[in-house]
């Protein structure tokens, strides 16, 4: 017997905002949110979202809708929905939240997508000290492939995933983000020995009533303002799962979170069409709208039974993810190695920050070679599906980190060869990315040794 046809219990229209939906989607993290629907274990549902931003970007030739983007906003999430056994009873804190993701992919009629960079001085980038501008591109999607007018000569397979997959803290685990959250943006720059770039950026995104949407409660009413004053943003991952942006997590995946609350109260949403390992430029994958269908079952005790806690409560645990048997087949692959020194020649001790920065900079300058600009080299590091690693930890004082990149996205042969670089016929500096100005002050990192 045929199983039954996937249910749908969350549908977007992308004629209106996130507020204007129905039901309404929300933007932060809190055990007082209202779940919106509820579905039982075994069985296939569908849920459709939003891209992170809520449409805030266009599909346009403008870049200026990125520069000014207000972040309060984001990730605009679907949820979140209460899970039942067969039984009618529904996930408990302690138990395991098994999602499988079945399938999922842009939604129909609205297959695009975008990767940008944000202006130093409104949430930057992994490389903002090098890239201050806002920068974007648009993406086009043909089956399985994405190309981008704004950077030519490019083609590949897109390995689809959600960003964000995560449940609800439950009050003293959304206690927890918030007091240790709180302490690193408030002492994080006198106490911690950061990468320099990294202070540059917010150390933390704490709770803000600003752009607060949480779903079926309604703005303005003393529920409203004590949850909204509370609400974790959902910008890192964390215990829940969250904005983990883990690449391989497609077709066939499975999600483990831990539950904290009664009902787990699943939210997802930040659809990402294609994402480089470290999702670099921040804004970084080909984000898009879209859809997942999915089916959970409850591993009762779960959390204990197969989660450590690494930290002084049973609430300090990390989901386990199990990646899915498809993704696109590449079988040759250009690896840059990074080193735990920066751009003024300064050693760090094992900062695999640092030599992971080093590696994608090497990476950038090796591909600007081959008639690229290097925001369109940034942007393109960003949403492939490239392989980043630590590859050494322990080997004092350099940590080693590679960014391996597939070649057979090229339509030329990058590798090095023994005659001059060549260009590709059809690969061509112009058209560009799309650039704003930058109208800061911060002072920029710049390599002596690099190209121009």
């Amino acid at each position: 017997m045929a199983p039954p046809t996937t249910r749908s219990v969350l549908s977007i229209d992308l004629k209106k905002k996130p507020w204007e939906q129905n039901p309404p989607l929300h933007n932060r993290w809190h055990p007082d949110i209202p779940h919106v629907a509820v579905v039982n274990t075994g069985e296939v549902f569908r849920v459709e979202m939003v891209d992170w931003t809520g449409g805030a970007i266009r599909d346009d030739d403008s870049p200026l809708d990125v520069k000014s983007l207000d972040l309060s906003t984001v990730h605009y999430l679907s949820g979140p929905i209460r899970i039942l056994d067969n039984d009618g009873i529904p996930a408990k804190p302690g138990d395991l939240l098994a999602v499988e993701i079945c399938n999922l992919g842009p939604l129909p009629g609205d297959e695009w997508g975008f990767t940008a960079t944000f202006d130093r001085e409104n949430g930057g980038g992994f490389l903002t000290d090098h890239f201050p501008c806002a920068t974007k591109a648009i993406w086009y999607f043909q089956g399985i492939y994405a190309h981008s007018p704004q950077i030519p000569g490019v083609r590949f397979p897109g390995l689809t995933h959600p960003g964000i997959i995560g449940t609800a803290p439950s009050m003293e685990l959304l206690n927890i983000w918030n007091k240790r959250e709180r302490d690193i943006q408030e002492n994080g720059v006198g106490s911690f020995k950061l990468c320099e770039v990294l202070h540059t950026r917010p150390l933390a995104n704490l709770p803000s009533t600003k752009s607060c949407l949480l779903g079926k409660i309604e703005k303005g009413s003393s529920e409203w303002e004590k949850i909204a004053k509370e609400a974790a943003r959902t910008i890192p991952g964390r215990e829940n799962g969250g904005n983990c942006d883990i690449k391989n997590l497609s077709r066939g995946a499975k999600v483990y979170l831990p539950v904290f609350v009664e009902g787990a109260n699943l939210s997802t949403g930040d659809m990402h069409f294609s994402q480089g390992d470290g999702e670099v430029s921040f804004c970084g994958a080909i984000e898009m709208s879209g859809f997942l269908e999915l089916k959970c079952e409850i591993i009762r005790g779960g959390m204990k039974e197969y989660l450590t806690p690494m930290g002084p409560t049973p609430l300090h645990v990390n989901p386990i993810f199990e990646i899915g048997p498809v993704e696109p087949r590449f079988s040759e692959w250009l690896v840059f190695e990074g080193i735990s020194v920066d751009e003024s020649g300064r050693q760090h001790y094992l900062d695999a920050t640092v030599a992971y920065k080093r590696a994608v900079l090497n990476a950038i300058d090796y591909i600007s070679k081959f008639g690229y600009s290097k925001e369109q080299v940034y942007l393109l590091l960003s949403c492939i599906p490239c392989e980043g690693r630590i590859s050494g930890i322990v080997d004092a004082p350099n940590a080693v980190a590679t960014l391996a990149i597939p070649t057979a996205i090229f339509d030329q042969d990058i590798r090095p060869k023994k005659n001059i670089v060549p260009i590709g016929p059809r690969l061509v500096r112009k058209p560009d990315v799309f650039k704003c100005t930058y109208d800061g002050n911060l002072p920029l990192t710049r390599n002596p040794s690099a190209t121009s």
